[in-house]
């Protein structure tokens, strides 16, 4: 094995062959001249392959967020009041663990003050600290759905403890490194399979590999413009699935039922079952797509 595939082998990243020394990214000559000197890969016959692959995958992460308001003369009172309502609920979310659903709280308080006409008849707020009437706690609960399995049945708590105001449920794709790595791998066998088919189609047969750019630029080399110049790709190859943790993502793993709820706080603290089974409403995580791309250059024979 030679120095250079054995240091990249170790290092994790993927190898990058060549049949001679690489050149330095800058055009060789000016853009329209007469005679351009091409890439020192284009000596010999050869077939540049750009390998675009694609795969659809359910959103593993979801968010939603909901406030409490309460209005008091005392800022002791208004802020205690806000923090139990929000209290009760994060505690229900937290009994799933912070692996499946992650709870942030936060409490503001905002003095609210006498108001008064001006000559204009406009009404006026009195901003003087002897004014203040009440004070106004506002809490909110950001929540972070890891599994998203449980993402219902948390919208579902969140609406039956009755808060002022609930957020819009987002959602999103975290992938994993090993998803990244594997459809990494099936851009390389898609650009292997497209530079066959030209070459088969051409009447010639594919040679051996001269350089392999995971970035997918050197094969957007435009020689006729002086290189490198680049420019967009063609249509992407749809992977039906892609090894994950040592399995194929299925239809099975993907709407698995979700886990048991957790046992009911002590004291009856948030939301009854009852409660909670009647909030609840259909929350699909919607597929997200990923794509990568892969440049491997083989020689014509």
């Amino acid at each position: 094995m030679r120095p250079s595939l054995a240091l990249a082998l170790l290092l994790g990243a993927a190898p990058v062959f060549a049949s001679a020394p690489a050149m330095a990214q800058t055009p060789p000559a000016t853009i329209g001249d007469r005679y351009i000197p091409a890439p020192w890969w284009m000596r010999d016959p050869v077939i540049a392959s750009v390998g675009q692959v694609r795969v659809e995958i359910q959103a593993n992460r979801a968010f939603v967020s909901a406030s409490f308001q309460s209005v008091d003369r005392s800022v002791t009172e208004a802020s205690r009041a806000a923090a139990d309502q929000v209290r009760a609920l994060s505690q229900s979310l937290s009994a799933y663990g912070a692996d499946k659903v992650r709870v942030e709280t936060s409490v503001t308080t905002r003095p609210l003050y006498d108001q008064y006409r001006d000559e204009n008849g406009v009404m006026r707020d009195n901003t003087r600290a002897d004014r203040v009437a009440r004070y106004q706690a506002d809490a909110s609960v950001s929540v972070t759905v890891r599994d998203v399995r449980l993402i219902e049945r948390v919208y579902a708590t969140i609406v039956a403890s009755r808060p002022t105001s609930i957020g819009q449920v987002n959602f999103n794709l975290e992938p994993e490194n090993s998803w990244k790595a594997n459809l990494q791998a099936e851009a390389m066998k898609d650009a292997r399979r497209r530079a066959e088919a030209a070459a088969a189609n051409a009447g010639a047969t594919l040679g051996r590999v001269k350089i392999i750019d995971p970035s997918g630029r050197v094969c957007q080399t435009d020689v006729l413009a002086g290189w490198p110049s680049y420019a967009a790709g063609g249509q992407a190859t749809t992977v039906d699935d892609i090894v994950v943790t040592g399995s194929r993502v299925s239809a099975e793993a993907a709407f698995a039922p979700p886990p048991a709820p957790p046992a009911p706080m002590a004291g009856g603290a948030g939301p009854s079952e009852a409660d909670i089974e009647a909030a609840r409403l259909a929350l699909q995580p919607p597929l997200q797509t990923l794509t990568d791309s892969a440049c491997v250059i083989y020689g014509l024979n």
